[in-house]
């Protein structure tokens, strides 16, 4: 399908963007507490809606029978054709930001309009979350440590600037502390799911790290980590620490509610890797996932030590 040749599908239902939605509740941290304004939650859904959608389609995961693709005017023999439904998926994001009829097709891109609008945000950081998932169709493996940091610059930084967006805060210095903490999340969240990525023939562990521990592909494709493959996650795991540091000032830079809510970005972190540790950095079984419980008392200590 051409852009130049498409043309609109009919008006869709709102079931494949509920089905999307619903997915908020099982992410590891929290996409919009109820403790914020109304209107912040609805438009942090929205942004989460598109986000979800374009990881979805990067990964292979929508639902079956093709329904996405029709709703963005792919046929459905295509829907398994991740590059030409990321083409599609950018083509109606150019759509949310056009004055010009008829307007985005998907249901997720019609209730990303009024947050866009209603917040100015620039196409940028959306941009940036269709590439990384392009990336994801070339890229399985990273050789160093600054190629993996510059592929969270689209993956995860740009959730983190939306946020910023949304609530009106955004500054030079706060989207440095942001990105800090984005990357961190990404990286922690890399370390839960090594035996998942593998699955899916992605390593996201650099390869410099991956020969100076000694560890190979096949030491994790195995049902439990070696020591090697421990020592390894526990040095990555502590390069997020630092990052989750070195960003965590952003929670004492704002007040209120974000900051409530940022704070629990940063604890959700220091959890997970709460948990990482305890599980003596065996990530291969499955990722270790921090209690309610641990998560409420990072929350606490970190508005505590970023007041």
């Amino acid at each position: 399908m051409s852009r130049g040749t498409a043309e609109a599908p009919g008006r869709p239902t709102d079931a494949q963007s509920r089905t999307v939605l619903d997915q908020a509740a099982h992410e590891n941290f929290p996409v919009a507490p109820f403790f914020l304004p109304r209107a912040w939650r609805g438009d942090l859904m929205a942004v989460y809606g598109f986000a979800r959608l374009v990881d979805d389609i990067g990964d292979g995961d929508l639902a079956p029978g093709g329904g996405d693709a029709a709703l963005l005017g792919l046929k459905r023999t295509r829907s398994d054709d991740r590059p030409a439904m990321l083409d599609a998926l950018e083509a109606d994001l150019h759509r949310v930001f056009s004055d010009r009829a008829p307007g985005p097709w998907h249901p997720l891109m019609r209730r990303l309009g009024p947050t866009v609008r209603r917040c100015a945000l620039t196409p940028e950081p959306f941009l940036g979350l269709i590439e990384a998932n392009r990336q994801d169709q070339r890229v399985s493996r990273y050789a160093g440590y600054a190629d993996l940091a510059a592929y969270c610059e689209l993956s995860a930084n740009p959730v983190g600037r939306l946020v910023l967006g949304i609530t009106g805060t955004a500054s030079p210095e706060r989207i440095r502390r942001s990105d800090e903490i984005c990357t961190a999340l990404q990286i922690v969240e890399h370390l839960q799911d090594v035996a998942e990525d593998l699955g899916r023939d992605r390593i996201y562990l650099p390869a410099e790290d991956m020969e100076k521990f000694g560890v190979t592909e096949a030491d994790l494709a195995a049902p439990s980590g070696s020591a090697a493959v421990r020592a390894l996650i526990a040095h990555e795991a502590a390069r997020a620490g630092d990052l989750l540091d070195a960003g965590a000032p952003l929670v004492g830079s704002v007040h209120g509610r974000l900051r409530l809510l940022l704070a629990g970005f940063v604890a959700g972190g220091r959890a997970a890797l709460r948990a990482i540790a305890a599980a003596d950095h065996d990530v291969l079984p499955g990722p270790p996932k921090p209690t309610k419980l641990s998560l409420l008392r990072e929350v606490g200590a970190t508005l505590r030590r970023e007041g």
